[in-house]
């Protein structure tokens, strides 16, 4: 069977892409580029875009005898995550690039080109797992929990899922570095980047905004919880839910970001407990195991990448929007952020935190 590997230049993304030869698949590997080189943060070759990356993405192909091509989505990339990107700084939200450019232009773009290189399925080296379940196909957590990286990938359509292999699902960090080790691949001794693919380096988000869109910064007031002004920001693009360094405010307690008021263009900062909230509203689902949420149901909810699930009740309000009444409070829930919900190890679904609720 023929199967498109997505190759960053990442160890990950190698060792999948091996992992499917060993098995006997025909592996076609594919570098989506996503960014021009000179137009991302700085051009950090830890990047996913960067010429070095896909130095160690062909070196890795080559090394297993593998065709390799680059498909260039910078333009695409550009006009729909460049855009979301800076509208949802510009709101006062906290965007999440990697699970927005997964549903919008990856994973659709690979399938594409799968299709016309005549291959059945992709492979990529997150590390999840798909599920065979009574003929259906269910995207579930990797089994070494500390490194699952579902979160990113419950908004891709449930019709995709039946397409997709994830090699890496049952493997650790570790496990996956001796095996590249092990074939001498480049990308073995690369140190991972945590950063967002196009605004990494120094300075990481916040200069790649105050490069491209400058005029979002706009300064405005920081008042504490009872709305009274302490200090001057120099735009609300600057901040996010939660943060806590960086204020430039001297107190005698630890302040964080409890809200942005993108319409006041103010920044509320507050005591941690200010910051717990038990009830969010969310909209834009995509569900996984079923159509649609039509009666109140229990999940266990994360709102970000690297929190644990919680206990939280899911209330329908509406086709697409919902109240999320959580069994304890949760801290920091940041607008634009997915919260994205399980039944044991499966991803349900997921939804848009729109704004915390009193």
């Amino acid at each position: 069977m023929r199967v498109v590997a997505a190759m960053s230049g990442g160890v990950d993304s190698s060792v999948a892409a091996f992992l499917m030869k060993r098995e006997g698949r025909e592996v076609i590997g594919v570098t989506i580029k996503t960014w021009p080189k000179e137009e991302c943060g700085g051009g950090d070759d830890k990047m996913c875009c960067s010429l070095d990356s896909i130095q160690y993405a062909r070196s890795a192909a080559e090394d297993m005898g593998i065709p390799y091509y680059v498909v260039d989505l910078s333009k695409e990339f550009a006009e729909k995550i460049k855009k979301y990107f800076v509208e949802e700084y510009a709101r006062g939200r906290t965007p999440s690039p990697c699970v927005y450019c997964n549903s919008k232009i990856k994973f659709g773009c690979l399938l594409k080109k799968a299709r016309e290189m005549g291959a059945q399925r992709i492979a990529t080296g997150h590390y999840a797992r798909i599920i065979k379940r009574g003929g259906k196909c269910f995207l579930a957590e990797a089994v070494n929990g500390q490194g699952d990286q579902s979160y990113f990938l419950y908004d891709i359509p449930k019709e995709e899922l039946m397409y997709l292999d994830f090699p890496l699902g049952e493997l650790t960090k570790k496990e996956v570095v001796e095996i590249a080790r092990g074939e001498n691949f480049m990308s073995a001794e690369k140190k991972p980047s945590q950063d967002i693919c196009f605004a990494s380096g120094a300075g990481g988000y916040k200069k790649y905004l105050e490069k491209t869109a400058p005029d979002i910064f706009v300064p405005g007031d920081i008042v504490n919880a009872a709305g009274k002004k302490i200090a001057e920001h120099k735009g609300i693009a600057g901040y996010t839910v939660g943060q806590r360094h960086g204020l430039g405010i001297g107190s005698h307690e630890a302040l964080y970001v409890t809200k942005i008021d993108a319409k006041n263009n103010a920044v509320t900062v507050s005591g941690r407990e200010n910051a717990m909230k038990s009830r969010l509203r969310v909209k834009g689902f995509n569900w996984l195991i079923m159509d649609e949420l039509n009666r109140p149901r229990s999940f266990g909810t994360r709102i970000r990448y690297n929190s644990k699930k919680a206990e939280a009740r899911v209330v329908p309000k509406g086709k697409d929007e919902a109240i999320i009444e959580f069994s304890e409070p949760q801290f920091a829930p940041a607008p634009g952020q997915a919260a994205v919900f399980y039944e044991d190890e499966i991803v349900a679904g997921g939804a848009w935190i729109e704004e915390a609720l009193e």
